[in-house]
Order: C-alpha cells, then structure tokens, then sequence
C-alpha cells in the first residue's frame, strides 16, 4: 500500500470543527493509502491564543512567581470543549480526559520546581512546550476512534538519542531512525503522532523553530520513503505573490525545492528549510494543502528526479515564479579603508555578527565598503561598538527586500535590467542590490513604503 504522511498544523486543529474537517481528510486518505498524521499544538486565529504561546507564557509567570493557574485552565477548557463537542463514546471521551488531567498536573509540578529555582533551562523550555502536542494528538486520536478508524496515539517525546550533546546532520540522521523505529508496524493502523520530539540540545526551539512540526514530518516521510509529504495548512497552497497583497497572484502547480528555498528565506510562509532538506533528500514530494478547501490540489514542492512522474509544465517562456517581500529590514553599511588588500576584514565583520547572535539577510561589497541587510533592528545598538572598531558605520532603517525568484532566470538574460527597467518606471528607487551564484533569485533593498507597490509591479511585469 502507498504511503501518504500527512501534517496538520495549530490552526488546523485549533476548534472542534476544525478537527472534524482533519479527521474527514484522514478518513478518506485511509481509504487508499497507509497514513501517519503528525499535528502541532492546538491553535488559535490569534497566535498569543495558541496553545504553545500559552505554554511558554506559564513558563514565564512561573520563573516570575507568578500564578500561571488561569492560563493552565484556559488550555484545559479549549481541549475539554473539543473532546465534548466531537466524540460521542463515553469511555474514550472519559480516557482522554484522564490523560488531559494527567499532563497538565504534571506540567503544574514542573511549573512549580522552576519557580522554586528560580531558571528555565533549555530542556526545561522543551518539557513544558512539548505538552502541547501531547494533548493535541491524543484528542485527534481519539476523535478518529471514534469515528471507526484504528487510530493509535504515539508519542515521540522520548526518542532523541541520549548519545548526542551537539545536533547536526548525524544527530538528524539517527533521530530520523529512531522515530519511525517507534511508528506501529501494521499499515492498516493510523498513528497520530505528537509534532515535538524531545528535548534537543541546544533547545528545540532556537535550533528547529516553531515549525518543529513539519520537520518531524518530513523525518518521518523521509526515512519510511512515503509517497507523498503533505503540509496541511489554512491555505490553497504556494501563491506567485501574497495575495492579500496582489489581487491577481495564482497558485503555482508546483515548485522546486531551491525555489521554495529562496521563497521561504526571504518573506514567504512556505516551509522550514529543515522539513524539504529532509524530504528532498529522500525523493519524497512535498504537497502544500488547504485544510478547509481539501479538494483543491495545492503546490508540489517536486524533487528533480521525480519530476517526470509529474504532469506539470512550465512555460520556457515564464524568466520567474514568484515575487515576494521581506519586511521591515535595516541596512547597515560599514566604510573602511583596511579593506583594500586585506585578508580577514569580512571575517572580522561576520564575527560580530557572530557574538551577537544576528542574521545577516543579504550583504553586497565593493572595494573599502560592506553593506549588509538585518531583521533585528533592536540589536543594533549592540552591535555597533564592534562594527564601529572597524570601521565607519551607516544605518538605515524602514526598508524591505524585494526578491524575484525563478529556475528559468539563468538561462534568460536580461531579467535584472527588465526587474530594475520597471521599478524605475514606477519611480521605485534601488538602494542596494544581490544575486547568488545560483542566479534563480534576484533581490534589491528598496523603501518600506514602496514594498507593496512594488511587489504589484513586478508581479504584473514577470507574472501575469
């Protein structure tokens, strides 16, 4: 039987109704294909309403000396309401509520020893968000037995190899064994399976990301060569621009994974590096879907080699994919004459950088002047006394990146003077501009104020 693993994020899973719209997909993806669903923490429309925003909250107010009473009843009261409105057996209604009960008594007592010792460690920050896939796959799971299907809650919270202090792609690599070691072994079961996956060093968190989910998805799909990974999220897929910004921008068929790469990097909610390097690595598609249009067809982020099995065209014509913006960024320009015939300037400068744990977007060079793009402006103030040591330093806040990105740009010349040819037009100035050696993306950093005109005007020159 082919196999489908299928992730269904907070949103997704965030209301009784909604659970009913993920367990009807289940149900109907089980009709032909072996499924594991891995879900996120229950979720709101507002994201500080999350379950894991709720959860690092209490981590919070415990190290405070805070009562975290209330925000422990508030996610208590959203599992209960799902659990009543959803599953009619009593004995399965009555079992996950014991073990509701169960973890966040648990999670009491934890949150109880940090306020005696006054930390929260890494993997403290890791046990308490951790809880929240526990509850969400336990109430999914139950919901699905109900309705009939073999739905079997599995727990992934303990399987990081104790063996490990640093992660990388051996530690990835092992844990990716690991965790289908633990998957039951009978396809006609369908393991519901919690997004977090155990303490991780470092944190999970600061090395993975909120978006943990869809990695441990992608481990899944990866290592039990799934036929297809399927994000499921609150829209129809991957657009050629947001389309709360550019009314007339599509959904792409289907994508490559260096371009989704580029998209997700610079603006675009498309998917965690982490969960297509793992996917892509092996073979396996990655489907974007609507929970709440599950009939509509989504984007396939296609690896190269299964690209033929895939009916998907692209005009030879079509120099882009997609435009998209990256908000509210700051460029700092650092002037220095020690740069001419220097070995270890730019080391210098990515070293600060470095100590002050901040990314840097986009960077452009010239003889004695580096110019750089950051997102995290409130560092800046310490970021300037090393920089400064260096050199004289320039910084220019309220600007955006601007990214046009496409396989077929390398092969089509032309496309940055075109790009460049109608931003001016529309008297849209270009304050700094990059282009990697991949040359499938095209960035300029232009005025925040002009950002949305701006992806207007590219989106109708390359796109429609």
């Amino acid at each position: 039987m082919s196999r489908i693993v299928q992730k269904f994020g907070g949103t997704s899973v965030g209301t009784a109704e909604r659970l009913m719209n993920v367990v009807q997909i289940i149900e109907n993806t089980a009709k032909s294909h072996s499924v594991v669903a891995v879900v996120s923490a229950m979720s709101s429309v507002t994201k500080s309403e999350g379950t894991t925003s709720r959860l690092l909250k209490s981590g919070k107010l415990a190290l405070l000396g805070e009562d975290c009473a209330s925000v422990l009843e508030a996610i208590e009261e959203t599992h209960m309401r799902a659990i009543t409105e959803t599953i009619q057996s009593s004995k399965i209604r009555s079992d996950i509520e014991v073990h509701i009960h169960q973890e966040l008594h648990r999670l009491r007592s934890f949150l109880d020893a940090i306020h005696v010792i006054q930390e929260i460690s890494e993997r403290s920050q890791d046990v308490i968000v951790g809880t929240g896939e526990r509850l969400s796959a336990r109430v999914l799971s139950g919901i699905l037995l109900d309705r009939g299907l073999h739905a079997v809650y599995t727990d992934l919270s303990e399987v990081v190899p104790s063996d490990f202090i640093h992660t990388g792609p051996a530690f990835y690599s092992r844990l990716q064994e690991t965790i289908v070691e633990v998957l039951p072994k009978n396809e006609s079961m369908v393991p519901v399976v919690t997004g977090y996956f155990g303490f991780v060093p470092g944190g999970i968190i600061a090395k993975v990301g909120r978006g943990y989910t869809d990695f441990t998805a992608a481990m899944i799909a990866g290592e039990w060569k799934a036929d297809e990974l399927q994000v499921w999220k609150e829209v129809d897929g991957i657009f050629t621009a947001d389309p709360r910004k550019v009314p007339n921008a599509k959904v792409l068929e289907y994508i490559s994974p260096e371009e989704a790469a580029e998209l997700t990097y610079f603006g675009s909610e498309v998917l965690h590096p982490f969960t297509m390097e793992r996917a892509i690595a092996a073979s396996v598609p990655v489907r974007i879907k609507n929970t709440f249009a599950p009939e509509k067809a989504g984007t396939v982020v296609v690896p190269k080699e299964r690209l033929p099995q895939f009916r998907f065209q692209r005009s030879p014509s079509r120099r882009a994919v997609a435009v998209t913006t990256k908000n509210d960024v700051s460029v700092l320009n650092i002037h220095s004459n020690r740069m001419l015939h220097s070995t270890g300037f730019l080391a210098q400068v990515f070293e600060a950088f470095h100590r002050q744990q901040v990314e840097i977007d986009l960077i452009s060079t010239s003889e004695v002047n580096i110019s750089c793009t950051i997102t995290q402006k409130e560092q800046v103030p310490t970021l300037l006394p090393s920089l400064e040591s260096l050199g004289r330093v320039t910084v220019i806040h309220n600007r955006a990146i601007l990214s046009l990105v496409g396989e077929n740009m390398k092969h089509m010349p032309g496309t940055a003077s075109q790009m460049f040819s109608a931003l001016a037009a529309n008297e849209i100035n270009i304050e700094m501009i990059t282009q990697g050696a991949s040359e499938i993306n095209i960035s300029c950093v232009i005025e925040q104020r002009d950002a949305h005109k701006a992806l207007q005007v590219i989106h109708r020159t390359f796109l429609e």
